[in-house]
């Protein structure tokens, strides 16, 4: 049988944010700043360039969901053609100076800004790649974070911080950026967990380790299950930021 990617997802507001600030993409689909009230579950075959990432708009800025939006999109328009590393880098490259671009071209959208993290997965190996706080987890045997956190030491005790020191705009003037990638094989039974800080705030990782160490009953229908106990978790912890969650699986 062929191998294929499974991709359950869901992006909410959460209880205390107006609006939903976060944007998906999943192959050529993408979610921009808009709430699903249940997971989604798209299946790809594995081999052509099959790219999943969340992107979260900035609080505290003007057009966080115009920054996300523009990145889930232009990723989602570049993902057929990224077959390694250097392709993932200039493409994020290409998004920053968008996302600047387009603050230039309205006063009313400067400095807006967004983080981003996610994955290509090619027919041999993932490609993970992270700007800012959004989270890759691989799933398995626990939860392993495969992203690098662009925030400053934490101090005793805290497990969070809105302060974020790297994203795709966020500046009045453009700004570089150097965004985290890296490899790893990629084989039949892999999982792979992106979010925004909005599932990873409020929730421990050791708790949603638990979550995901759920046996499953039925493997498809148990990907979307997970992922409504992620967004659950999340909201019962006070929802206070949107919630944006894409759980990657390759099946056979």
């Amino acid at each position: 049988m062929a191998a294929y990617i499974a991709v359950s997802a869901l992006s909410h507001e959460g209880l205390l944010r107006e609006r939903n600030e976060d944007s998906l993409t999943v192959g050529p689909w993408t979610l921009c700043a808009t709430v699903t009230t249940n997971p989604q579950t798209l299946l790809f075959p594995l081999g052509p360039p099959c790219l999943v990432a969340v992107a979260d708009g900035l609080g505290g800025h003007p057009g966080g969901e115009v920054a996300s939006s523009l990145v889930a999109r232009r990723l989602a328009a570049a993902g057929p053609g990224l077959d390694g590393e250097e392709s993932v880098r200039d493409a994020l490259q290409a998004c920053n100076r968008a996302v600047y671009a387009a603050a230039g071209g309205d006063p009313g959208l400067a400095a807006m800004g967004t983080t981003v993290a996610g994955l290509v997965l090619l027919d041999d190996r993932a490609v993970i790649f992270n700007i800012g706080d959004s989270r890759v987890y691989r799933v398995g045997g626990g939860l392993r974070r495969v992203s690098v956190d662009d925030t400053p030491p934490l101090p005793p005790g805290r497990r969070a911080t809105s302060v974020v020191t790297q994203t795709l705009g966020g500046s009045l003037g453009l700004t570089f950026v150097e965004p985290h990638v890296r490899s790893a094989p990629l084989a039949v039974g892999d999982r792979y967990l992106v979010c925004s800080d909005g599932l990873t705030d409020p929730v421990p990782e050791e708790e949603l380790s638990a979550l995901l160490a759920r046996p499953p009953a039925e493997v498809e229908r148990a990907d979307g299950r997970a992922a409504f106990d992620l967004w659950k978790a999340a909201i019962e912890a006070g929802g206070p930021d949107n919630i944006t969650l894409a759980l990657v699986r390759i099946g056979e």
